[in-house]
């Protein structure tokens, strides 16, 4: 943007940065539009486990390695006050990389 800002044509610009003649303009569009660059925000609602709370998620998963979901779910919404289905429990559960080892 600072070159187009300093006078480059948009052939110019697609070419010293090897990108499209679409890109630049889609680029300048978005700019003129909403008056930044930034991504859009991802839509939907926000988790309700958020990657900031999946540290308590893990120490509630260590304390208590043979809960099912169900029991992890009751935990969690004891403990944090959000109810949460068991669907979601174990999305978060995946998205913190936690494994159980299964006892014999």
């Amino acid at each position: 943007m600072r070159a187009c800002d300093s006078g480059m044509s948009v052939a110019a610009i697609a070419r010293t940065f090897n990108i499209g003649h679409a890109t630049v303009r889609r680029y300048l569009q978005q700019r003129q539009e909403r008056g930044t660059l930034a991504p859009k925000p991802i839509p939907g609602r926000p988790a309700l486990i958020p990657r900031g709370q999946y540290p308590d998620l893990v120490a509630q998963l260590g304390a208590d390695d043979d809960a099912t979901l169900a029991e992890h779910c009751r935990l969690w919404e004891r403990s944090h006050g959000v109810k949460v289905s068991e669907a979601t429990m174990c999305r978060a559960i995946a998205n913190t990389g936690w494994t159980r080892k299964k006892r014999r």
